[in-house]
């Protein structure tokens, strides 16, 4: 980490845990690598498992689901946590000469983040409760059935969760790609705002 201007020659800034005007803190820096890594995964082992073949008791692939149940688990607890972090500390300012139409497309790609961080995992709750399935938090416990068991909502549902996935898989490259052409293209601070 390269040290503040205000500070000595020598000494190392430390990432303050909570946001300011000019930078995220290291709270929301962990939340956002963090779920970065954990939706990266869970969309990767959903693409993978769901193209394994239907043969009857297939002890890898209902393993599989198993884990990409409780790490969506996870997933929904973490984006609790990382909205309620958001709500409570200031947003940093936008990069200096930013067009409006850029701040709004920032600010909408974000609620739309939000928005299908809580929705996957609903989504993969309600197809299971309405397939009759459990949901596992790890080995802790299952989660309880948010509705009754129903064949039609249940096929309903998996289509639902299949597209907001896929949704997710294009929101992913869109901010990668602003945050890349910032940095690069732009040459402004927005990517240096989340890094260490």
């Amino acid at each position: 980490m390269a040290a503040h201007r205000d500070e000595p020659a020598g000494t190392v800034a430390m990432v303050p845990w909570t946001n300011d005007i000019r930078r995220y803190g290291a709270v929301a820096m962990l939340l956002h690598w963090g779920m970065a890594i954990l939706l990266a995964g869970l969309l990767i082992l959903g693409l993978y498992m769901v193209a394994l073949p239907d043969a009857g008791y297939d002890r890898r692939k209902i393993t599989l689901i198993l884990v990409h149940k409780a790490v969506g688990m996870l997933a929904l607890g973490l984006v609790l946590v990382r909205a309620a972090w958001r709500t409570a500390n200031p947003l940093p300012a936008f990069a200096a000469g930013l067009p409006g139409w850029q701040q709004v497309a920032a600010r909408v790609v974000h609620l739309c983040f939000y928005a299908l961080m809580l929705a996957l995992p609903l989504t993969g709750w309600l197809m299971s409760s309405a397939g009759g399935y459990p949901v596992p938090v790890f080995e802790w416990f299952n989660a309880p059935d948010l509705i009754a068991t129903d064949e039609h909502l249940f096929r309903a549902l998996i289509a639902l969760h299949r597209w907001l996935a896929y949704a997710l898989v294009v929101l992913l490259a869109l901010h990668a790609g602003a945050a890349l052409w910032h940095h690069f293209a732009r040459r402004d601070d927005t990517l240096r705002k989340m890094l260490p």
